[in-house]
């Protein structure tokens, strides 16, 4: 994941050995850590574990957490979505061209 951003896992603070608890967590978002993503001030954090450089914090803004935490595959079948989505474009009038694999 940090690849596809851009992230570099080197820039990241070292996270304890240990698996904090949320107040660990929640102490390091006092707004002076900034986002990797965007470089806002960072309100969401997370441990992660990367190989060649061990456990590191990555701390993001909420806009970019969401952004990129998966919650999961579509709960329709892909085509039934992307048809309600040519549906809503067609209807607002917007022009719009989707792309996705396995059709």
């Amino acid at each position: 994941m940090l690849r596809s951003l851009g992230i570099n896992p080197a820039q990241l603070d070292p996270a304890p050995p240990w698996a904090p608890r949320q107040s660990a967590g929640a102490k390091r978002l006092d707004g002076r850590l900034p986002c990797p993503l965007c470089g806002r001030p960072a309100r969401a954090t997370a441990v992660v574990d990367l190989l060649g450089h061990g456990r590191r914090w990555l701390d993001r803004c909420m806009p970019c957490l969401l952004a990129i935490t998966s919650r999961g595959g579509p709960r329709a079948p892909l085509a039934d979505t992307l048809t309600v989505l040519r549906e809503a474009a067609r209807e607002a009038g917007v022009a719009l061209t989707l792309v996705a694999d396995g059709l």
